[in-house]
């Protein structure tokens, strides 16, 4: 099944000008009807939904290029895909060790709060 724009925007719940961004960005490959429309279809659906998962753990617009890059170009780039994987984890979890310090401090901002409220 094949889905225009608008369709296709509202299944997979992005606005078009976003669809249309990630195209100029070489993020996704659109294909075009015979009057040159975009045209998207269910494989388009995982792709996107990967991507977004990128974007919300912080891979830069860039890096995700050079993975989409790396994957129109086969199977014998995974090594190469990999490698980007495998160092975008890396930043990750340095992030989630930040905010998991961040939290217990804020924890024991809390707990002290908490008990200074209880004494009164």
């Amino acid at each position: 099944m094949v889905y225009p724009i608008g369709v296709f925007s509202s299944k997979v719940g992005l606005a078009a000008s976003t669809l249309r961004y990630y195209e100029q960005q070489k993020l996704l490959s659109v294909k075009r009807d015979k009057a040159g429309r975009r045209i998207y279809d269910e494989t388009d659906i995982p792709w996107l939904a990967f991507i977004i998962r990128l974007k919300e753990t912080g891979m830069p617009i860039r890096e995700i290029r050079e993975y989409a890059r790396l994957r129109s170009l086969g199977d014998s780039t995974m090594a190469g895909r990999l490698i980007l994987l495998r160092q975008h984890k890396e930043r990750v979890q340095a992030e989630q060790q930040k905010l998991s310090s961040h939290l217990e401090n804020l924890d024991r901002k809390i707990e002290f709060y908490q008990a200074s409220l209880a004494k009164k």
